[in-house]
């Protein structure tokens, strides 16, 4: 009788620690996935003007609605927040997109080419604040035209 309960409790403590080892396993996949990229200009995000370099961009939520961006070397780092967006095409390949205004550049998108959905950084109050004076000064001709370009740096998933 003594071995049988012996034997139970030795296959449930087995089960509990497989189920443990799974979870833990999922999770750090999940959490661990980033892109890496090499960006050619000064750019922001939120309001820190972040040099040109080699960049590596990761959820810093379990929801992934937070994103940290950080250089290579870790010298320069911000966390901002996120809304989810979901790519209409097939296009699925791992980029950072950004709005050009003149020569400032500001972080707009990131994918990471997993699937067709990325994440949209909220506006800072920077690029709200140039996009009404630019818009403002534009031709009212076509008032459907973008004050912003939109330029697209290829990512790695890593």
């Amino acid at each position: 009788m003594k071995k049988e309960i012996l034997k139970g409790f030795t296959m449930l403590a087995l089960i509990v620690a497989l189920a443990l080892a799974t979870a833990v396993v999922s999770a750090n996949a999940q959490s661990s996935s980033s892109t890496v990229a090499n960006i050619p200009f000064e750019f922001v995000v939120g309001n820190q003007a972040m040099p040109s370099g080699k960049y590596i961009t990761k959820a810093a939520s379990a929801d992934g609605s937070v994103l940290m961006i950080q250089s290579a070397n870790a010298r320069n780092s911000v966390v901002r927040l996120t809304n989810p967006i979901e790519h209409k095409g097939s296009r699925s390949n791992a980029r950072l997109v950004f709005h050009r205004y003149g020569d400032r550049y500001f972080l707009a998108e990131v994918w990471d080419g997993s699937d067709n959905t990325g994440r949209q950084l909220t506006k800072s109050r920077q690029e709200r604040a140039l996009q009404r004076e630019l818009a403002s000064i534009s031709p009212k001709s076509d008032p459907g035209q973008s004050v912003y370009e939109i330029v697209e740096v290829i990512a790695a998933l890593r």
